[in-house]
C-alpha cells in the first residue's frame, strides 16, 4: 500500500486515553499526526482548521441553524432544551462529525463522550475551532466528495436500526391520553374520519403514579386484552419509558437495583437522588452491562402484555431538582459558554458517578452517553424477548445509538421555524446514523394551525417516523378535529400509496450503508444546489421542496436537471415534464408536490388505513425509468437482506 492510499483511508488519531464509545464498529487506520489540523494541548484540546471562503462544513447531526453549519457555535452537550431557536447551542444529541467541502473535501469525527464545543467560522473567524476533553479519538476522512466521506463514516459505525413496517406507518401521540377511553376516542376518529393511523403512543399518564414498568390498573384494567384488540384494528400502542426508577421499597424494579448496586451513586457512594415525574428517583448505571441487562429485561413487563413498541423519554438525564441543587428550572437552556453562569441542572452532572469497568466516573465526563445506552440497553433485550423487529426511538442519542433504535427531534413547538429546521436538520440526522427519525409533526409545545399541521404533515409524508404528538394543555392536534377533514385524509392517504417507496429506500440505504435523506450538494456540483436548505433528496428517485411559509401559496423550486414534476391531490398523481431551471410552484393546502430524478421510478400503491392492509407488492411505478429495485419481506423478519429485494419493471 502506498503512503498517498494510507492517506486516503480513514485514520485515527488517538490524544490520552479515551473511553471506547461504542461508536466505531470497524478498526480504522492509526496514525501519528492529524492532516487538516492544527492541535493545541492544554487542559483541554484545541483543534485549529483554516476555512476558504466558498467551503461548506456539514455535519453534528441533531443541531440547528442551515444544513451548512458555517456561521455557528454548537456544544455537543445533551440538553433538555425546548428553546430550538438558532442561539441554542446544544439539543438532544451529540453527534460531533464534520464534513468539509473545500477543494481536497475531508472529514473529522471527535470521539468522545464529554463536551464538545465546534466554533465553525464563528464571528467570521475563517477557521474551524473544536474545543474538547484531554481524552479524545479523532477520525479523519477522505474522499472526492462530501457524499462520499459521508458514506464511509456510515461504514465505520455500523447498520442502521429497521424497524417493522408498521413503524413507517402515520402515529398518533399527545402527553395527556390518560386511560382507554381517550385512546378508543382517537381510534374511532381517525377510523370514522377515513384516516390512516397504525399506532398510539402512550406518554405517562398510563403508568401507576409515572412509575417505569407499571399500568395504572383503573385506567387499563387489562392492557394485554386492550392492547390486542387495538391490533386487531391495525393499531399498536406505544408506551413511554424514562431513565428515573422511582424510590419506593416494594417495587421489584426499584428493590433489584438497590441489591445489585445498578444506581448512579452520589459523591458518598450512596444511590444519587433526583426528582423527575414520579418523584424522587434513582437513574440507571447503564454504563454497567449487568445493569443493562437488568433495565432492559424490565421491559418484558410490557411486552408480555403485547406491547412491540417504546420511546425513551427524559435520558439526557433530564432533572428537576436533586438532593444537592434542590428546585431549579429543568427547561433552562445551557450555559452559552463554560465562563456563564450555570443553572443547577448542570452542577448536577458534577454530583453523581458511574461505575465503569471498576472505577468511579463523574457523569459529566461522560455524560453524552447516557442516553445512547438507555437505548442500547431496550434494544438488546427487546430483541431477545420479541424475536421480531421492533419499534424503539429516543430522544437522547450519541453515534453509534442508530444502530438499536431511532430518534425523535424533541420538544419542538408549533412554530413554521421549527417546521425549517425540520427540513434542515433531517439530512444531518443521516450523515451520522440516524435514519429512522423524525420530529414531532406539527410541534409538542403550543397550539397548532390548520395550515402549519397540513403543510408540516406534507413533509412528514416523507421522514421514516412520522409522528403527530403535542403537550397537555395545547390545542387537540388529532388530524380529525379541524375543518377540512377531508385535505387531512389526503395528505395522509399519500404516505401509504408511498409506503414501497419509503420502505425500500429506508431497508435499502440501511443495507448499504448510505443515506435516505440528503442535501441537494451531495448529488449535484452546481452552486445553486450547494445553497439550498429547504429541498432535499429522498431516496434515489425523489426530490422534495415543501411549502414551509405561512400563508404561502406555493414557492419557488430549484431543480438541478429536468425531472418529473408529481401532484398528488388524495387520489390521482398527475405527472408533467419540467426542465431544469427555477420555477415557482403553486400547492394546494390538501396537494403535495414532489420530483422524480430522470431516469428513476417510485412504485406507488393503493391506500390503506393501516400497514396490515397495505400491499406492497401491488404497485404501479412513476417516472421515466423502467425499473425499480423494491425492498419487500413480511414486515418484521430479522433477517434483512438483498435476497429481499426484487426488480419491478414499468407495465
Amino acid at each position: 500500500m502506498t503512503k498517498q492510499a494510507i492517506f486516503d483511508a480513514p485514520q485515527q488519531v488517538i490524544f490520552g486515553t479515551p473511553m471506547d464509545t461504542g461508536a466505531l464498529v470497524q478498526q480504522v487506520q492509526q496514525a501519528d499526526s492529524l492532516r487538516h489540523w492544527q492541535v493545541e494541548q492544554g487542559n483541554k484540546l484545541t483543534f485549529r482548521c483554516d476555512l476558504s471562503p466558498a467551503d461548506i462544513v456539514y455535519g453534528l447531526g441533531e443541531q440547528v441553524r442551515s444544513i451548512n453549519k458555517r456561521g455557528g457555535r454548537y456544544v455537543s452537550y445533551n440538553t433538555d432544551n425546548p428553546h430550538h431557536t438558532d442561539d441554542m447551542p446544544s439539543l438532544y444529541g451529540s453527534h460531533n462529525l464534520l464534513i468539509v467541502d473545500c477543494a481536497t473535501p475531508f472529514g473529522a469525527f471527535f470521539d468522545t463522550p464529554g463536551k464538545v464545543i465546534f466554533e465553525v467560522d464563528w464571528q467570521n473567524s475563517g477557521q474551524i475551532v473544536v474545543t474538547c476533553p484531554k481524552d479524545v479519538s479523532v477520525v479523519e476522512l477522505f474522499g472526492d466528495s462530501p457524499y462520499d466521506i459521508a458514506k464511509q463514516f456510515l461504514h465505520l459505525i455500523g447498520r442502521s436500526f429497521i424497524p417493522p413496517l408498521w413503524a413507517f406507518g402515520f402515529g398518533q401521540s399527545r402527553w395527556g391520553y390518560k386511560n382507554q377511553r381517550d385512546l378508543d376516542s382517537v381510534a374511532e376518529g381517525y377510523r370514522g374520519n377515513g384516516m390512516p393511523l397504525d399506532w398510539i403512543c402512550m406518554d405517562i399518564d398510563y403508568m401507576d403514579r409515572y412509575i417505569d414498568f407499571t399500568v395504572n390498573a383503573k385506567r387499563f384494567p387489562d392492557l394485554a386484552a386492550y392492547a390486542a384488540k387495538m391490533k386487531q384494528k391495525g393499531i399498536r400502542l406505544v408506551p413511554i419509558i424514562d431513565a428515573g426508577v422511582k424510590i419506593e421499597p416494594g417495587n421489584p424494579t426499584y428493590d433489584e437495583g438497590i441489591a445489585k448496586g445498578y444506581f448512579c451513586t452520589n459523591k458518598e457512594g450512596k444511590p444519587f437522588k433526583a426528582a423527575v415525574w414520579p418523584g424522587m428517583t434513582h437513574f440507571p448505571d447503564f454504563f454497567q452491562p449487568q445493569c443493562r441487562s437488568w433495565f432492559g429485561n424490565e421491559y418484558r413487563k410490557l411486552t408480555d402484555l403485547g406491547i412491540e413498541g417504546f420511546w425513551n423519554d427524559m435520558n439526557e438525564p433530564a432533572i428537576f431538582y436533586s438532593e444537592y441543587t434542590g428546585v431549579l428550572n429543568a427547561l433552562t437552556p445551557p450555559p452559552s459558554d463554560d465562563s456563564a453562569k450555570e443553572s443547577n441542572a448542570y452542577k448536577d452532572y458534577r454530583n453523581f458517578y458511574h461505575n465503569i469497568n471498576g472505577q468511579r466516573v463523574l457523569h459529566d465526563d461522560v455524560h453524552n452517553l447516557y442516553g445512547a445506552l438507555m437505548t442500547r440497553a431496550a434494544s438488546e433485550q427487546l430483541d431477545k424477548q420479541l424475536d421480531r423487529r421492533f419499534l424503539l426511538f429516543s430522544r437522547s442519542s450519541y453515534v453509534g445509538a442508530h444502530r438499536y433504535g431511532g430518534i425523535w427531534t424533541g420538544d419542538n413547538a408549533s412554530d413554521w421555524d421549527h417546521l425549517v429546521r425540520n427540513v434542515r436538520m433531517m439530512p444531518s440526522l443521516n450523515m451520522v446514523g440516524f435514519l429512522y427519525s423524525g420530529a414531532d409533526t406539527g410541534g409538542f409545545g403550543g397550539n397548532c394551525g390548520r395550515e402549519l399541521l397540513l403543510r408540516w404533515l406534507a413533509f412528514s409524508t416523507f421522514t421514516p417516523l412520522m409522528r403527530n404528538h403535542t403537550a397537555v394543555l395545547t390545542r387537540r392536534q388529532e388530524c380529525y378535529r379541524y375543518a377540512g377533514t377531508q385535505d387531512f385524509c389526503d395528505i395522509l392517504s399519500l404516505r401509504y400509496r408511498l409506503l414501497p417507496y419509503i420502505y425500500s429506500e429506508f431497508v435499502k440505504a440501511a443495507l448499504h450503508g448510505d443515506m435516505y435523506i440528503k442535501p441537494l450538494a451531495f448529488e449535484y456540483d452546481d452552486e445553486r444546489s450547494k445553497q439550498v436548505d429547504d429541498q432535499l433528496l429522498v431516496g434515489e428517485s425523489i426530490m422534495i421542496a415543501p411549502v414551509v411559509e405561512k400563508g404561502a401559496s406555493g414557492r419557488f423550486v430549484w431543480l438541478p436537471e429536468e425531472m418529473t414534476e408529481v401532484r398528488y391531490n388524495g387520489k390521482n398523481f398527475s405527472c408533467e415534464q419540467i426542465p431544469k431551471g427555477l420555477r415557482r410552484i403553486d400547492v394546494k393546502l390538501n396537494e403535495v408536490v414532489f420530483y422524480i430524478r430522470p431516469n428513476k421510478c417510485v412504485p406507488v400503491t393503493k391506500a390503506a388505513i393501516c400497514t396490515d392492509l397495505s400491499d406492497l407488492a401491488d404497485v404501479t411505478l412513476l417516472g421515466t425509468g423502467s425499473q425499480y429495485r423494491q425492498y419487500i419481506d413480511d414486515g418484521f423478519t430479522k433477517d434483512v437482506t438483498e435476497s429481499n429485494i426484487v426488480i419491478v419493471y414499468k407495465k
